[in-house]
C-alpha cells in the first residue's frame, strides 16, 4: 500500500502488486478496492496493477473539499503522476464515470481507457427526482431508506430484490456508505445530461458490459459505444454488474487481451 496526494491535499491510498506495463483500477460505488482483488491479482502476472481507494468510501484519507467529479479525476492524476507513464485506466460503474472524464479532460495521461457499465445520463439525469428524496433521507438520518432509493430509483434493481437484500449481511455495510453512495450519484448528476461530449475521447477505448446487467447499463453502454471513436465492446453474456466478483478471471483476460494490443505483447497469460 501506498498514498499520494491529490491537488485538493486530501490522502489517496493505492495498493500495487506485480510488474510491467501500468494498468490503474478506480472501483465502483458503495464498494473498495478489495472487490477488484481477484483480478489484479490475475493481471499481476504481466502488468503493474494499482488500485486506488476512492476518496468517498473510507479507504482513503477524509476529503478535504466538497466533492465532485473533478476532484475524483485529480485524485486519478495523483496517481497517475505518480506512476510516472501512460496507463490502461479500467473504471467500474460510478468508478467507471470517473475514469470517463479523466480520458476526456487528461488524455495525455493515458495509454488507453476501459469502462465497465458506466451510468452515464444519456438522456435524462441519473435516477431522475429520486435523488432529492434520497438526499433527504440522508439529512434525516435515514441511511437504510436513502440506499433503498438509491437500488431501486438508480440501480433499477427490483423491490422484492431489495426486501431480500436488506435482510442479508451485507446491508449494514450498504446502510452505512448510503451518505457517499448518494454524493456519488449526485456528482454525476452536476455533469448534465447527453453524451455527446465523449466523443472527444481519443485514446484506445473498451467498453465492458454484462448480458444479464440491468437494461438501462447495457443501454447506456451502448451509446457510449456509438459516441466514442473507435470503441471496442465486450459482453460477457451470463454475468451481470459485478463480473469482477462473479467472473474475475473472465474480466481479467478481457483487460489482458486489450491491455497488450495498446503495449504489445507481455508475459504469457497464467492459465
Amino acid at each position: 500500500m501506498a498514498s499520494v496526494t491529490s491537488a485538493d491535499g486530501t490522502a489517496i491510498v493505492t495498493i500495487e502488486e506485480g510488474d510491467g506495463p501500468p494498468i490503474v483500477i478506480v472501483h465502483g460505488g458503495s464498494s473498495r478496492a478489495s472487490q477488484w482483488s481477484a483480478v489484479a491479482r490475475a493481471l499481476a502476472g504481466g502488468f503493474r496493477v494499482v488500485r486506488l481507494e476512492r476518496r468517498l468510501y473510507g479507504g482513503s484519507g477524509p476529503p478535504r473539499s466538497p466533492h465532485s467529479m473533478a476532484r475524483e479525476v485529480e485524485d486519478v492524476e495523483a496517481v497517475l503522476a505518480r506512476i510516472g507513464q501512460p496507463a490502461l485506466l479500467v473504471g467500474h460503474s460510478s468508478g467507471a464515470v470517473v475514469a470517463l472524464e479523466t480520458a476526456l479532460r487528461r488524455p495525455a495521461h493515458l495509454a488507453a481507457f476501459a469502462a465497465y457499465e458506466p451510468p452515464v445520463a444519456v438522456s435524462a439525469p441519473l435516477g431522475g427526482t429520486a435523488l432529492a428524496r434520497a438526499r433527504a433521507a440522508v439529512d434525516a438520518g435515514r441511511l437504510g431508506k436513502a440506499m433503498s432509493i438509491h437500488l431501486i430509483d438508480v440501480v433499477e434493481m427490483s423491490r422484492l430484490a431489495v426486501m431480500v437484500l436488506r435482510l442479508t449481511p451485507a446491508w449494514p455495510s450498504l446502510r452505512v456508505w448510503a451518505p457517499a453512495q448518494i454524493a456519488d450519484d449526485e456528482a454525476i448528476v452536476a455533469l448534465g445530461v447527453g453524451i455527446e461530449r465523449y466523443g472527444g475521447v481519443t485514446v484506445p477505448t473498451l467498453l465492458l458490459g454484462g448480458g444479464r446487467s440491468q437494461a438501462h447499463l447495457r443501454d447506456r453502454l451502448a451509446a457510449l459505444a456509438r459516441v466514442i471513436p473507435g470503441a471496442r465492446r465486450a459482453e460477457l453474456h451470463d454475468q451481470g454488474h459485478v463480473a469482477n466478483l462473479s467472473a474475475p478471471d473472465r474480466v481479467a483476460g478481457l483487460l489482458w487481451d486489450f491491455a497488450e494490443t495498446v503495449f504489445g505483447p507481455v508475459a504469457p497469460r497464467p492459465t
